[in-house]
Formats: C-alpha cells, structure tokens, sequence
C-alpha cells in the first residue's frame, strides 16, 4: 500500500490526482464522492503512520517558510483561534472525457470552460494562530526544523527535472490567464477583497494573538478542512495539520462577476487577508495535541510509583528552594500544578484548584515572585502572566469579541488553550477609579476563577465559553476581585536558595507533570466511608465550613494521590491533606 510510485512528501497532489483518477474509473462521475475522500487519505494515514514517515515532514515556522516549497507536504502546528465557517469551491470538473479534481487546491489544474460540467463541494476554514503563552522549551527547535528543511530540500534536487515536468502541467500560467474571464471558475477558494491592501493588513494585525509566544514565532494560516465532523475541531483546541502550502497569487478584482462562489453564497473570505499576510494551508490529515505532545523527550513508559515518587520528591525540593524554603507553599504549588477540570457537574469544574498567595509585597514578588514565574515557564508549555493594575483593567481586551465589519472574532487575553497556566499579579494594584471596561473585564476574571469560562462577546448576544486555565494569584492580602480556591500566607524563611537545575531534571518533571495529571482516580468504598466520617466531623466542630470547602478536600485528596502516582485514594495521602489543610489554616490566624 503506498509504494514507491508516489512521492508523498515532494508531490502529494500527485497522489490525490492520481487516486481520483483509479476511483473514476470504476463510477460514471464524482457526485458520489460528494467532497468525501476516495482513498487518496489511506495512502497518506499508511506512509505518515503506519511506515512512520511523520518525523520526515517539514514542519512550518516563520524560520522555515523560505526553504519550503509550494504544494510539498508539510506540518504546522497551532491554535483555532476562530472559525470562520465554510465555503465551496469547485471539487471537480469535467476538462473534455476526463474528470479532474481541484481538491487541496486552491487553483484549477487546468483552465475550466465556461459550459464545463462541475461538482461543487464544500470546505471548513479554520483561522489558526501560534499557541498562545508556547514557551520557547515546548516550540519545535527552529535550527533542527531549518536543517531538516535545507536537508529535505537538497535530496529532493536529484528528482527536480522530473518534478518540473510535472509542476508544469500542475498550475495555469498566472500571467496568461489573469485576465481570462475563466480565471474566477478556475479559483475555488480565493475571492478577491473588497477593502484595499493596506485595509487587509489592518484587519491581520488585529487579528493577532496578544499573547506572545517564542520570539518570531508569529505565523498564522487559514486551514482548510476536508472530510471531517465539526465536533471533530473546536474554538481553543490545539492541533498538528499535515498537508500542503499554497502559494498562488491574490486573484484581482476584475471578473468578480463569474466568481462561482460568490453566486452560491456570501464569500466569507472577503475581508480576509492575502495570501502572502495569512498562507493558505490545505489540511490532509490533523491530530489534536494534548501538553504531552510538546515535551521534546516523551517516553511511552508506564508511570511506575517508584518512579514517581522519586521525581515528586525532587521536583517539591525546587520549587520548596524556589519559594524560600516555604514548605507548605512548596506543596500547594505542587497541586495547583497537577490540577485540572476533569468534570462538570451543572455550573461546576470539578478539579480545578487555584491558588492565591499572599503576603507578597512589591519587595518580595521581585525575588521569589519572579522565581515562581520563571519555574512555572520552565515547567508548562503555555504560560502567561497579567500584571493586574487599574490602567490595565480599563483598557486590557480580556475577551474575544466578534467584529460583524471583518467577520472576524478578535482574540483577547483569556482565549488561552486548555492547559494554559495564568499567573496574575495584584502588588501593583493600587486603589483607582475602574471605568465601564474595567469593571467588566473585573467581572470577566471573576468568573474565569469560579467557573472555568470566558464570556465571548458577540455583540448582539454574550455566550460563555468553557475552559481549564490553572490561576495562579500573587497579592499582598487576600485577592478581592479573584476568589480562588484556596488561600496561602506565603512564608519565606531564606532567599537564593535555589540551585541550577540540569536539563535532564526539567524534561523529566514536566513529563511528571503532564503525564500524573492524566491518571484516573477513584476512592474505594472503604476510604470513602472514612472520608464521609471526617467531613461530617469537621462540619460539626466548625460550622463556618460550607460545601466550596468540602469540595476542596476532595479536590486536594485526588491531586495529592496522583501527585504519587496512584490512582486511588489511601488513608495515608487522605491524612496529608487533612494535615496541609491545617497548616494553611494556622498560617490564615
């Protein structure tokens, strides 16, 4: 299957055509198809996966867009930053006897006539951006990239001859057809824009993610997705695309009369930006990431519990060193890290754990706040951190809000991927005035904490939005506009304490991290009593403990037993918490 008769990586159109070709021989025309996939796909699933050829493929960075070649297979990796609904285009055409197929194109093969039999199909558009907060630990290494595309490049220069015979017939002369009234039924996915060049800029500026990630690392594709369910790909969800890179040239606006699509419908590409601002990038085959899928050493090994323990034992040794020996810190840390929503239950995320610090002064939070940050950086794939202050909050845009001039949904701060861990520092608050902006971005940050969403603004309606964002508050007293779930005095007893940590350490606590925080949990009958027996308990010697802090025990007792690596409750673990929770408490007299 797959044999050498294709070049997938230098030519997988080729491949396409030429299976469409196999499947038209055995079908009078392609309506049966209707868009779907006719076999070209299992070709490609074989050589990427069963024959292990992944690693092969160039993957797509601003530092390797120069050395890739036009429709040669490719990887990119990013976020669905927006969804800009679907579009069709001309999937199949009939050029004399034959029929041929412009799909993964966004140019015909060959001019279309205008009285030419034709299939139209359709098309999802995704609009992806650089995962936000990536941290330039987790980014593919843009000289190991670079090198694998300068490598790719040279082998492929023995088949050039070959590829330029064929390359020919593959695309119409820009310049003889530009002008020709079938260029418009000969594009099935690029409408011209209505706004001018410097218009378009504007619109992909504005578009960008606030959130940086590694330097130069801000390359945004429109994807175009084939042959797949919508529940498939979501607002938020990161994903690896492999398929192909267009780099046809913008269509002019003459002709916008025979443009096919926009006989069909409204072109929802209009305002979009050109090709040369946002590529074009034709999805064959994409995989949903999880924050395992970043770490550039990813062991499929079984976490052991000896193995475990051994890493959370070091791993609380430096973030204990990070916090200035805090101890108790050191652990809630730890927990808040392994923290996740696994569940909903009504208005409900089950799992979460954030976590406010307190008693950080300006002078403390510029030693052992920056520490924590910079530990948290090194350990989480996406990080971002808000300086919380009055001006920020009156004029920051924390949510996404639709733009119904562009069609566009324009980022804010808190579009953020799931596993995305927040820092926010409140020592730079001081009192002020909130305007209309800033009590509603308040309000904004408010229910990300109690709730895990994010409410989207689109104008004429507001919907919420789930998310699994670790928070993280750092304040000098209790935190009014986030209410976090739990609560720590933070308490130092000695600065540059830390040590270097080795590279080895830091691929192995993250691959901690991203792997215990996975594991199933449960709690036996038998420990289940016991804990229904304590909690009944606690409630009757203090009455001022209310269901949120119930839930927080249970909450901690799950963390602290993935922490070592086991998957059910014990009485021993159950105790631990019972005993950080009580060292929290006597901090909070």
């Amino acid at each position: 299957m797959g044999g050498p008769q294709y070049d997938f990586l230098a030519n997988p159109l080729g491949a396409v055509r030429s299976t469409f070709e196999k499947a038209m021989a055995s079908v009078s025309d392609p309506s049966s198809f209707n868009g779907g996939d006719w076999g070209a796909m299992d070709l490609f699933t074989n050589f990427l996966f069963d024959q292990s050829h992944l690693s092969q493929v160039p993957v797509l960075t601003p530092s390797t867009m120069r050395w890739i070649k036009p429709n040669t297979l490719v990887r990119f990796r990013g976020m669905i930053q927006d969804m800009l609904g679907n579009e069709f285009y001309v999937g199949a055409y009939k050029d004399g006897a034959m029929w041929r197929t412009n799909k993964f194109m966004d140019v015909s093969q060959f001019p279309i006539g205008p009285s030419a039999d034709t299939q139209i199909w359709e098309r999802r558009l995704l609009y992806c951006v650089p995962v936000p907060g990536l941290n330039s630990w987790a980014q593919i290494s843009s000289e190991a990239v670079t090198d694998q595309c300068m490598g790719w490049t040279s082998e492929q220069r023995e088949k050039r001859p070959r590829e330029e015979a064929e390359s020919s017939d593959m695309a119409v002369s820009i310049e003889e057809d530009q002008d020709s009234p079938n260029t418009k039924k000969m594009r099935e996915g690029e409408h011209p824009s209505h706004a001018s060049q410097s218009r378009e800029s504007e619109i992909a500026s504005s578009s960008f993610s606030p959130v940086p990630g590694p330097e130069g690392n801000s390359l945004h594709c429109l994807v175009k997705i084939y042959d797949s369910p919508e529940s498939e790909l979501k607002l938020n969800e990161v994903f690896e695309f492999v398929g192909i890179l267009t780099s046809d040239p913008e269509i002019q606006e003459d002709n916008v009369d025979n443009d096919l699509s926009s006989e069909l419908c409204e072109d929802p590409l209009r305002h979009f930006p050109p090709n040369k601002v946002v590529p074009r990038f034709h999805c064959f085959i994409h995989k949903k990431l999880a924050v395992q899928d970043f770490l550039k050493s990813n062991p499929i090994i079984e976490p052991k519990l000896d193995l475990v323990k051994g890493m959370r034992e070091a791993l609380l040794r430096h973030l204990t060193a990070v916090l200035g020996n805090d101890d108790v810190a050191a652990h809630f840390v730890l927990l808040h890290l392994l923290s996740k929503v696994h569940s909903r239950a009504d208005t409900l995320a089950v799992g979460k754990l954030s976590l406010n610090l307190t008693c950080f002064s300006k002078e403390i939070v510029s030693i052992f706040g920056n520490q924590l940050k910079d530990a948290v950086k090194n350990l989480v794939p996406f990080t971002h951190c808000i300086p919380l202050t009055v001006e920020y909050l009156n004029n920051v845009s924390l949510a996404p809000k639709k733009n119904y001039d562009t069609n566009r949904l324009e980022t804010g701060v808190l579009q953020l991927a799931e596993g995305s861990h927040l820092i926010v520092d409140e020592t730079k608050l001081e009192a002020g005035t909130l305007n209309s902006v800033g009590v509603e971005n308040a309000r904004l940050l408010n229910n990300l904490v109690e709730w895990q969403k994010v409410e989207y603004d689109f104008k004429y309606y507001k919907m919420d939005m789930t998310t699994d964002v670790q928070l993280l508050v750092l304040s000098e007293g209790k935190s009014n506009i986030l209410p976090a779930d739990v609560i720590v005095p933070f308490r130092p007893s000695a600065a540059n304490c830390s040590e270097a940590v080795t590279a080895e350490a830091l691929e192995a606590w993250r691959w901690y991290l991203a792997t215990v925080r996975q594991l199933p949990h449960s709690i036996e009958s038998e420990m289940q009593q016991v804990v229904e027996n304590d909690l009944v308990a606690a409630r009757q010697a203090d009455r001022s403990l209310n269901a949120q802090d119930l839930s927080r025990w249970l909450t901690m007792s799950r963390l602290m037993s993935l922490s070592f690596g086991e998957t059910s409750l014990s009485l021993e673990h159950w105790q631990m918490v019972k005993e950080l929770d009580r060292l929290r408490k006597e901090r909070l007299k």
